[in-house]
């Protein structure tokens, strides 16, 4: 700076020769910014113009290809053709049996009276003869769906326990399920005895019912035979008793799991509405049922569920039943003409 100064003071000393002071100029990061260029967005500098056909195009293109003639033909070419599957079965509630019968009888009446009503429950002895059982015919009519369910919990247990031990096992829930009926007999029966009574009252599953019990009185019939005259088919019941005020075929269940919705409890309301329909049918019994009664019972004592069937239930059950008896008969004439004389 200060070799700048002395020249400076030459040259002004120096002749003809002047030197003007000039404006300051400031410099500064501000003036910087300012002068730097925008930038420039590329889609402005296309020509819009020129490509609109073709984005027509492709959208044109795009709305045809969602067509149903279109996906299907884009799915053919990428997937293969479809595979149609074969439409469901008729409903069985849709059909009609062709062995049709009414569930009620009405050459008996609905209210019963004094002289219908025993005073000791009825048990008449199960006879053995050629009539198929209601346990039978659900056995044999079982759906393949049924069938494959209770094959897989065959196996899964098997391979659990052993061969052995499932028959063990097996063994054990059919004597747990006979002792069961046995003690409920024994409750209900008024003559049983009182001594026996208080030993079964130990039992959980016993336990298990002890608020379904408070509601049954005027028990009509124990571990008792049914036949249906016109069907031809016979059937052992547990019990018929009042429920709440309503008549009812009682169906008594143990179960090591919970159902607590009658769907839980598979062929069970078919059993029932079987009985019911026996017993509207059959000359033993003077009084005529119109409700059913499931009780399923837990052997840790937890509450039982009762799953009660009304008229109107017992209705449509009664024709899934006589759609599976109709099956079963004519599994039987099938059969019969295929065995050799």
């Amino acid at each position: 700076m200060k070799a700048f100064q002395t020249i400076c003071r030459q040259l002004r000393t120096s002749k003809g020769f002047s030197v003007e002071p000039t404006t300051r100029v400031d410099f500064s990061t501000s003036s910087y910014s300012c002068s730097r260029k925008k930038k420039v967005n590329p889609y402005e500098e296309v020509d819009q113009g020129r490509y609109s056909d073709l984005v027509q195009s492709v959208l044109s293109s795009r709305g045809l290809a969602q067509t149903p003639e279109s996906l299907f033909e884009e799915d053919n070419l990428l997937y293969g053709p479809v595979s149609k599957c074969k439409p469901p079965k008729q409903d069985e509630a849709a059909k009609v049996p062709g062995n049709w019968c009414p569930l009620f009888n009405p050459e008996k009446s609905m209210k019963p009276n004094a002289a219908s009503t025993p005073t000791i429950p009825l048990r008449i002895p199960l006879q053995r003869n050629t009539i198929p059982s209601v346990t039978k015919v659900l056995q044999q009519t079982m759906t393949s769906e049924q069938i494959f369910y209770l094959e897989r919990w065959k196996q899964r247990m098997i391979l659990e326990l052993g061969e052995d031990g499932f028959a063990e096992y097996s063994s054990n829930i059919f004597l747990q399920g006979k002792r069961f009926h046995k003690a409920l007999e024994s409750i209900l029966s008024p003559q049983g005895d009182l001594k026996e009574r208080d030993e079964n009252l130990e039992s959980g599953y016993v336990e298990s019912v002890q608020h379904i019990l408070k509601d049954v009185s005027g028990v009509r019939a124990l571990e008792s035979a049914v036949q249906h005259e016109t069907l031809k088919y016979v059937g052992l019941l547990d019990c018929v008793a009042e429920y709440q005020g309503k008549l009812c075929v009682i169906d008594w269940k143990t179960s090591e799991k919970p159902k607590p919705y009658i769907r839980n409890t598979f062929d069970n309301p078919l059993q029932v509405v079987a009985y019911v329909g026996a017993i509207n049918n059959d000359a033993n019994y003077s009084f005529q049922v119109q409700c059913g009664l499931i009780v399923v019972a837990y052997k840790d004592g937890s509450p039982a569920h009762p799953h009660f069937m009304d008229t109107e239930l017992c209705s449509q059950y009664w024709a899934k039943w006589l759609l599976r008896l109709e099956e079963y008969t004519k599994k039987e004439k099938n059969q019969n003409i295929q065995k050799p004389d």
